[in-house]
């Protein structure tokens, strides 16, 4: 049977929801001050990018790992752009991945390659709705 996640939110006025993971884990939920919110916490288009680079970050990072690549320090930086017009979805998205360490280019290429063609789910979630477009770098001290 395939996992199931769940999160529930609850509303604590104004626009700020509180959102607690089936894992236990809180996240605050707020809107912009111009859009009358307190800036309390991230905003839910927010959070799905945040659970792409998550995701990515730990395939690429495990699939270095059992490669035997020596990461030093790893960054994943994910921007989204959005349509004017509502339903405001993502209409593409860059996932731009910085590594440090003896990594071969050719070894981080095929990780991220893996990460976005077959492992990360949140990448495969918005496939169909924005273009995603991947960068890599490896920055040598």
């Amino acid at each position: 049977m395939p996992a199931e996640l769940n999160v529930e939110a609850q509303w604590q006025g104004g626009w700020r929801f509180d959102a607690l993971t089936g894992t236990g884990h809180t996240v605050v939920m707020d809107a912009a001050v111009e859009d009358e919110g307190t800036e309390a916490g991230a905003r839910p288009m927010e959070l799905l990018l945040v659970g792409i680079a998550g995701c990515t970050a730990m395939d690429v990072v495990s699939i270095l790992k059992t490669m035997r690549q020596e990461v030093r320090s790893y960054r994943v930086k994910v921007t989204g752009r959005r349509r004017d017009d509502h339903p405001k979805v993502f209409t593409h998205i860059l996932i731009e991945h910085f590594v440090q360490g003896d990594v071969s280019e050719d070894r981080l290429a095929r990780a991220v390659e893996l990460s976005n063609q077959k492992y990360c789910s949140a990448q495969a979630m918005m496939r169909g709705v924005a273009e995603i477009e991947t960068r890599y770098e490896i920055e040598r001290p």
